[in-house]
């Protein structure tokens, strides 16, 4: 499928692919006689990952080191896993903070009714 396609079955702009392209996060992609890219299902779903690492917060050296070991194959597997787990740990963390944001600001809100309906 071409560049296009992939952007609009992956989520990301057309851009994005480029620069992660050019930041050697990509799997190999086909070029054609032309020199147009040819993504396949698996470059789509690998585009897919990316997007939701960045989104959740992996920094690009992160995400390049983890590109990395996926191209050297099942090999390094064990790599990749525990990069994915820390970072699921991080992302726990980083729930659990939200959440208690979350219960003070109701907690708050609910206080400023109360104030607010003792007025009036």
């Amino acid at each position: 499928m071409r560049i296009s396609e992939a952007a609009s079955r992956s989520g990301l702009s057309i851009d994005t692919i480029r620069y992660y392209e050019k930041q050697n996060l990509l799997p190999r992609i086909i070029r054609g006689p032309g020199g147009n890219r040819h993504f396949s299902a698996e470059n789509v779903e690998w585009l897919v990952l990316l997007s939701s690492l960045r989104e959740t917060g992996m920094p690009m050296k992160r995400m390049r080191n983890f590109a990395r070991l996926y191209r050297e194959g099942d090999a390094k597997l064990a790599e990749r896993k525990e990069i994915l787990l820390d970072h699921a740990m991080q992302l726990e963390e980083r729930r659990a903070a939200l959440d208690h944001c979350a219960e003070l600001l109701a907690y708050k809100l609910k206080r400023y009714d109360e104030i607010a309906g003792g007025k009036g």
